[in-house]
Parts: C-alpha cells; sequence; structure tokens
C-alpha cells in the first residue's frame, strides 16, 4: 500500500512539474511572450537567431530586455531574432517533427532569417518525456542541428548544455546534456559546458514561479554567457 501511495505523489509531482515549465502566468505553452523581438541595434551589424525554451524567451524577468539573449545582443551590437516558446523541447510542446518541419516551428524561422549566428538553447523540457521518448529525443537533437548547419552552411552555431532549474537533478538531464554534446560536436559546431549549473544553489535568483530565473537569475546567466562567449573569441 505504501508503494501505491509513493507511486501515486511521483506521478502527482511529475505533472506539476510539467504545467509549470509549459507555461506561465496565463500564458498559453506554445505562446511567445510580449516584446519578443526587440528592435534592429544596426541594419548592417550581425544577425544573431536564438532557438530556445522559456529560459531564452526570458519568461520571469520583469521586461525581455533583462532576458541573457538580448543582454549580450546589445553589449556585442547584434541584431536579436528570438522566436523562443515556453515549454519547447527537441520534442516537447513542438508543432513539427523533423524532418517536417511545419511552419510554426523555430527551426524554418531562424532558416528564412538568414543568420550570422544560431545559439541552440534546447533540452530542459524534453526531461519531461524521458525515458519514453529516449529515441525521438535523440534522433530530433541530429535532425535538428544537422538541418541548421545544411541550410545555414556560413552561419557560426553555438550549442549550450540544456539549462535546467532545481538543485535535484534526474539522470535524465545528464543523459540529454550528452546527447546535445555529441550532436554538437558531429556537425562541428562550438559547445558551451555547464551551462545546466549556472543558476544552480541560488533559489533567490529564481522568478515567484519557481521555475523560471528572476532579473538577478538572468543577469547571471548573462555574465556566464558573457565569458563563455569571451572564450569563443566572440
Amino acid at each position: 500500500m505504501i508503494g501505491v501511495v509513493a507511486f501515486v505523489a511521483a506521478v502527482t509531482f511529475f505533472l506539476l512539474m510539467v504545467s509549470a515549465i509549459s507555461g506561465r502566468s496565463g500564458q498559453a505553452a506554445g505562446e511567445a511572450a510580449p516584446a519578443a523581438q526587440p528592435s534592429a541595434v544596426d541594419p548592417d551589424a550581425p544577425v544573431v537567431a536564438f532557438y530556445g525554451d522559456s529560459y531564452t524567451l526570458g519568461t520571469g524577468a520583469s521586461d525581455p530586455s533583462h532576458r541573457w539573449s538580448t543582454a549580450i545582443s546589445l553589449e556585442r551590437g547584434w541584431n536579436e531574432f528570438n522566436p523562443s516558446v515556453n515549454g519547447l523541447g527537441f520534442v516537447n510542446n513542438r508543432s513539427s517533427t523533423p524532418p517536417d518541419y511545419g511552419p510554426d516551428d523555430e527551426v524554418p524561422k531562424i532558416i528564412e532569417a538568414q543568420p550570422d549566428i544560431v545559439f541552440v538553447t534546447m533540452g530542459l523540457n524534453d526531461n519531461f518525456s524521458m525515458p519514453g521518448r529516449a529515441d525521438d529525443i535523440q534522433d530530433a537533437i541530429t535532425t535538428d542541428l544537422e538541418t541548421l548547419r545544411d541550410e545555414l552552411p556560413d552561419a557560426r552555431l553555438i550549442v549550450v548544455e540544456p539549462f535546467w532549474y532545481t538543485d535535484a537533478r534526474p539522470d535524465s538531464v545528464e543523459q540529454i546534456i550528452g546527447w546535445v554534446r555529441e550532436g554538437a560536436e558531429a556537425v562541428g559546431a562550438d559547445h558551451i559546458a555547464g551551462a545546466s549549473r549556472w543558476i544552480e544553489g541560488h533559489p533567490e535568483w529564481m522568478a515567484a514561479d519557481r521555475q523560471h530565473p528572476n532579473d538577478d537569475g538572468y543577469a547571471e546567466m548573462t555574465r556566464r554567457m558573457e565569458a563563455a562567449l569571451d572564450e569563443l573569441g566572440l
């Protein structure tokens, strides 16, 4: 009997976590936040695209200007193209299945923008489909990265270790981190390691929902990303 109760409690906790990550503050899971596209810095400056989920969309920040993608773009004089979506994963909350990309998928949107640099910051939400969809996740990682490389041969591709948000880490976190790293290596992309621990151990850096960074959390992510990009010579 105790085992049944524990199982039910675990399933309930899992479903609550999925719900919290997928959407926030009444926003539909697949709906982008307002002001997702800041105005261009300079029409002749590099176009930099961000393929990501809520942690790249900036959910939890008081304003999109505080998210890390916008902060680094302003610092480096880049034109930011950020179609990131709450709850998105390589398979989670996705409107199409690679390589059969639909018009609302981020990958074709990014290709259409013809960016000079592409950041891939995906994988957090796919933990909620593990282990049942492990093969699908691996296939989607491979297909997405190969598609971006093939369709944007002149773009610099930067693949970031998937972000994570709690001190507790299920085994799937390290599995997906490994698949993303291997996918980056296979297409010759730059890889930024360690991002899953950038806000670890700091509850004061989390927004009221306890699922996303607040302004201070995004500031720390910006600092870490700036240091990683400096190492890459960007």
